[in-house]
């Protein structure tokens, strides 16, 4: 089940989402999700692997594994070169701190750019412990066919701002395409898992 407190440990796999305020929308325009990938790019991938994204109108989902400890430290020194260290640094604070830079910085600009004031994310993103490699490819599929299943699109591969296109390029990308190609066997099975509905649901 979901919470806002499970800890994100190095090593494990999460399912990550989170919501605009009330009936608040976090993308309006192209160029504020290309933006707030940018800023995905800017503080996540040092820390964490992403298998799937999705950016929906008025939430998101990724689904992602925090990279070993070792890893986690060695990018906060990179990160802060001019900074000492805490000794007592642990990884579920560095990854947490990392989502709120991310989010405090997109949701600054987005305010900027709509003259608006507040908060523009829930204050606690939500986060699911997916242990379970069945779900996990699951969770993938589901992500994936989230604008699918909310009416925007009719096909998967119709909506521009999730990791599928991604996927199936041969392009640059954050996303650990090898690794999710090899999860559904091959490019094949993956694109004909993505043309019916996910077999879970109740999520979001």
């Amino acid at each position: 089940m979901a919470d806002t407190k499970t800890l994100l440990e190095s090593n494990n796999q999460y399912h990550v989402y989170n919501h605009a305020v009330g009936n608040e929308l976090l993308f309006k325009t192209g160029n504020n999700y290309r933006f707030f990938l940018e800023r995905v790019k800017k503080y996540l991938p040092q820390f964490v692997d992403i298998y799937a994204y999705c950016l929906m109108p008025n939430h998101f989902h990724f689904l992602l594994e925090v990279k070993k400890e070792e890893d986690v430290i060695k990018a906060v020194a990179s990160a802060n070169p001019n900074r000492a260290l805490k000794q007592d640094l642990k990884v579920p604070e560095i990854i947490s701190s990392r989502f709120s830079h991310l989010f405090n910085s997109y949701a600054q600009a987005f305010n900027k750019e709509n003259n608006r004031k507040g908060s523009l994310f829930y204050n606690r993103f939500k986060r699911i412990l997916v242990d379970d490699e069945d779900y996990f490819i699951k969770l993938i599929h589901y992500i994936h066919y989230n604008p699918v299943h909310h009416g925007f699109v009719k096909k998967v591969d119709d909506w521009e701002h999730s990791s599928y296109r991604a996927v199936l390029s041969t392009g640059k990308t954050l996303i650990k395409r090898k690794e999710v190609i090899e999860l559904f066997n091959d490019i094949d099975n993956f694109k004909y898992c993505h043309t019916v509905e996910p077999t879970i649901s109740g999520i979001d």
